[in-house]
């Protein structure tokens, strides 16, 4: 699977789940229990993972939906 985001806002990842279910492209979010261990900081990010496949299609849909400065470049590193 490939990173195509990361962050720390629960609300972000909520719209990008929804934007992903609704066009039926699977996902993965990482690190979203981590709070249990972090003490509910939310200091630590939550990854936003897709099939290398459709890493294409998902970037589609996440800057046509507003969340293009929030996607990482293709290497990995913040938009």
């Amino acid at each position: 699977m490939i990173e195509i985001m990361r962050t720390n806002d629960i609300v972000l990842i909520s719209a990008v789940q929804a934007a992903l279910d609704e066009v039926d492209v699977p996902f993965f979010i990482a690190d979203s229990h981590m709070s249990v261990l972090e003490g509910s900081l939310g200091f630590l990010p939550r990854r936003v993972l897709v099939l290398q496949e459709d890493v294409a299609q998902a970037r589609t849909i996440l800057a046509g939906a507003g969340f293009g400065e929030h996607l990482l470049r293709e290497g990995g590193s913040p938009a």
